[in-house]
C-alpha cells in the first residue's frame, strides 16, 4: 500500500455526504478509504466502475413491440440472465413501484 499523503477536497450534498457515511460507519469503513477503493476501481476499470446513463423514463409496452423488436427485448433479458444481472422478481417489482410511482 502507497503512503497516503494526497488530499482530495470535494463539494457534496449534505444529506448525500450523511447518508454515506452512515452506510460506511456500518460497514466499517472510513470515508476516506471507501474514496480510496473507488479511485483504485477506476483505475482498474479504466473508466467508471458502473454504467452511466439516462433511464428510460417510460416503460416498455409489448403491444407496441414489433415481434422483431420483442425478440431483441427477450434476447437482452436472456444475455442479463446469464450474466448474473438479475435479481428477484418481488424486488424488481417493488424497484418497479418505487421509481414510477405505481
Amino acid at each position: 500500500m502507497g503512503t497516503k499523503s494526497a488530499n482530495l477536497y470535494a463539494r457534496i450534498e449534505p444529506d448525500v455526504k450523511e447518508q454515506a457515511e452512515s452506510i460506511l460507519s456500518a460497514l466499517g469503513i472510513p470515508a476516506s478509504n471507501a474514496i480510496n477503493m473507488f479511485y483504485k476501481q477506476i483505475i482498474l476499470n479504466r473508466g467508471l466502475p458502473f454504467e452511466v446513463k439516462i433511464p428510460t423514463a417510460k416503460l416498455v409496452n409489448v403491444e407496441e413491440l414489433t415481434e422483431a423488436k420483442l425478440h431483441a427485448e427477450l434476447e437482452k433479458g436472456y444475455e442479463d440472465m446469464i450474466a448474473g444481472r438479475t435479481r428477484p422478481a418481488r424486488q424488481a417489482f417493488a424497484d418497479i413501484r418505487k421509481d414510477y410511482d405505481i
